[in-house]
């Protein structure tokens, strides 16, 4: 209860109300459908944790014995499903323990293909919203809030499952990933906003974050200014430029007239200025 009270004063705080309108659980009017604990209150053994004095099952599939919990939560989501989030010590790869020949990519996130790499593999953008799109608006017609919960939760685990596959992939393949700083928040603003937020580019880098962290590798965030609109090959800024040149996939260089692919081009360039920016710490494309 204390810890309950202390995180919704902090959160009057950070967002400066009197009230909050926290979420109710599924089950009562009166529950939040979230529990903190600290790290003395719960005990993991034999398949189970032990909490406020009860043997809780569940399925471990992390085999939590092996681990020292630290502070956590349960919590309940949208469709009145429990989980048990804890903080863990877990053994992190040191670089030194990766192949000493080292691989760097660069990676374009957009919204006609997800992410495209420097090698030129790519990530189609799945649509996981618009594809149970007419669904979702047939049980909001409906009224059915369980029918809605549901087509919520399957699109965001398609989407966090395509992104933890992909990331996975990547984190194996390279030692180094760049990749570039594009604003989600700001372009969610924008009619694209069904696309971007669909994307789910910022759980794309997060994922990718940690994982370069645990495997002992390197992820680093760069400015992707004008990396579309310039040749990978010569450096010239003779690449399609404003919103009409958004629809352009594919152009040939002015200059030294090398076709390229956007994507490609574009995360050629990213890994050009992560390169760079790790060499002499500059941060942007010239």
């Amino acid at each position: 209860m204390q810890a309950i009270a202390e995180e919704y004063a902090t959160r009057r705080r950070q967002f400066r109300k009197v009230r909050l309108s926290w979420r109710k659980s599924t089950g009562s009017r009166r529950s939040i459908g979230w529990i903190p604990f600290k790290r003395t209150a719960i005990h993991a053994a034999h398949g189970q944790v032990k909490f406020a004095g009860q043997w809780l099952s569940l399925w471990d599939s992390y085999g939590l014995e092996a681990y020292r919990i630290r502070a956590g939560n349960l919590c309940e989501d949208a469709r009145g499903r429990w989980y048990l989030n804890a903080c863990v010590a877990v053994p992190t790869a040191e670089s030194t323990d990766r192949p000493s020949a080292r691989r760097d990519v660069g990676i374009d996130l957009g919204l006609e293909d997800l992410a495209a790499t420097s090698a030129g593999e790519k990530l189609s953008a799945p649509q996981f919203y618009r594809g149970l799109e007419t669904k979702l608006t047939i049980a909001q017609r409906a009224r059915n809030k369980s029918r809605v919960s549901a087509i919520h939760a399957k699109i965001a685990h398609r989407r966090k499952d395509s992104l933890h596959q992909f990331s996975t992939r990547l984190v194996r393949r390279y030692d180094t990933i760049f990749v570039g700083n594009v604003s989600a928040s700001a372009l969610a603003k924008t009619p694209q906003a069904k696309s971007v937020l669909d994307a789910g580019w910022s759980a794309f880098r997060t994922m990718l974050r940690y994982k370069c962290d645990f495997a002992g590798a390197t992820f680093a965030e760069v400015n992707e200014a004008f990396s579309t609109q310039t040749c990978s090959a010569c450096s010239s800024r003779s690449g399609p430029k404003g919103i009409a040149g958004l629809g352009i996939r594919e152009w040939t260089c002015g200059e030294c007239g090398t076709v390229h692919d956007r994507d490609v081009n574009a995360a050629k360039n990213i890994l050009a200025a992560g390169r760079r920016r790790l060499a002499e710490e500059i941060p942007a494309l010239f």
